[in-house]
């Protein structure tokens, strides 16, 4: 998770968490294709009620909600490319607003509602995963090619071998047979490896590679196969799947969903192990805000560890300054025992530093 996305988590769980007892949370989302002159028209309505209503009909809170929303509204002059989404609402005795005009993907549904909660389904796919996997089955009768994304499995490509099965002819003849048939074999593995780097690779690579069949043709193809070594680097797991067909990706996909999360964690495990070693062996880190508040004032920051459990509010400005000193960012969730020890030990905020400080 990037900081900008770990900004994006914490926005959206402070409005998660937000609650009234009245109606009086209000939630505004507008897709692209919509007129800033549609959109407004409720909110207008609303503002215009609101001014000949007693507060009993139309609550202080939810006037100045309404207000709030209508005044970002004024800021726009049509709506952004992939939409505007605008919260606003009295929770715990202070007014929060929260707008988004720079959203990754497109809001597809008009909203606007009042509630004792804001409503954050239009914005559930920035929450979800982004990364794509290429899913690729082998077998000797045939090979199947698809993708895993945040919609489930998209299949590509699935084609049969024309290698033969073993012949149970003697002498000669039977090993013609079987140098045709290895010939044959390196073949079709060769033309599968060119499929998955055309599919797999180019302007939009996959983030990694499933590779399913049964175990002898896996190691096979592996070791027989010209695969772009680019590939090789992406495989997150080898897995045993029976059909080289839809009914397989699917299987392929249900099986290596924990690998591709344990994959996802192990850059962020690899450096929070390294925080905890160094902390043992005495090298140089900083936990705590004052501690990596001091080494950022001496540009000692080489990796900031942050996390999930803190108000990114609060730490945008050491994310924003170990950038400027040319470190790095790590953001470490707090739902695995590691995590959560960062959060209990260290207050959830530390530093691998390029050198001691005072």
């Amino acid at each position: 998770m990037s900081l900008s996305d770990y900004e994006l988590h914490d926005r959206l769980n402070r409005l998660s968490s937000a609650s009234a007892d009245r109606d009086i949370l209000v939630t505004l989302a507008a897709p692209p294709n919509e007129s800033i002159g549609e959109v407004r028209q409720p909110v207008e309505t609303d503002y215009a009620e609101a001014s000949q209503l007693d507060e009993q009909s139309f609550p202080k809170p939810l006037i100045d909600a309404v207000e709030s929303v209508r005044s970002e509204l004024n800021e726009y002059d049509e709506i952004p490319d992939n939409g505007l989404a605008i919260y606003a609402g009295v929770a715990d005795g202070d007014l929060l607003t929260s707008v988004f005009d720079d959203l990754p993907v497109s809001i597809d549904d008009s909203v606007y509602r009042h509630a004792t909660e804001f409503d954050l389904e239009p914005l559930e796919a920035i929450t979800e995963p982004e990364s794509t996997h290429g899913l690729l089955v082998v077998e000797r009768g045939g090979a199947a090619l698809g993708l895993l994304d945040e919609e489930g499995v998209e299949p590509i490509d699935t084609f049969e071998s024309e290698v033969p099965g073993k012949s149970s002819a003697g002498g000669q003849s039977a090993e013609r047979f079987e140098r045709d048939r290895e010939r044959q074999k390196r073949e079709f593995f060769d033309e599968v490896a060119e499929r998955a780097d055309r599919q797999f690779l180019g302007d939009d690579p996959v983030d990694g590679v499933l590779l399913g069949g049964t175990t002898g043709t896996i190691e096979t193809f592996r070791e027989e196969a010209e695969l772009d070594h680019r590939l090789e680097d992406r495989i997150v797991g080898e897995f045993a799947v029976e059909y080289a067909s839809q009914q397989g990706l699917h299987q392929l996909a249900e099986k290596g969903q924990e690998a591709i999360e344990e994959r996802d964690r192990e850059a962020v495990t690899e450096t929070l192990d390294e925080f905890f070693e160094r902390i043992g062996d005495d090298e140089p880190v900083a936990y705590g805000h004052d501690e990596v508040d001091d080494a950022l004032e001496y540009d000692a920051v080489e990796t900031l560890l942050l996390s999930t459990a803190l108000e990114g509010a609060d730490l945008q400005e050491f994310g924003d300054r170990t950038e400027a000193q040319g470190g790095e960012t790590v953001v470490v969730p707090d739902d695995f025992p590691d995590g959560n020890r960062f959060v209990e030990a260290f207050d959830g905020v530390g530093a691998l530093l390029r050198f001691p400080i005072e």
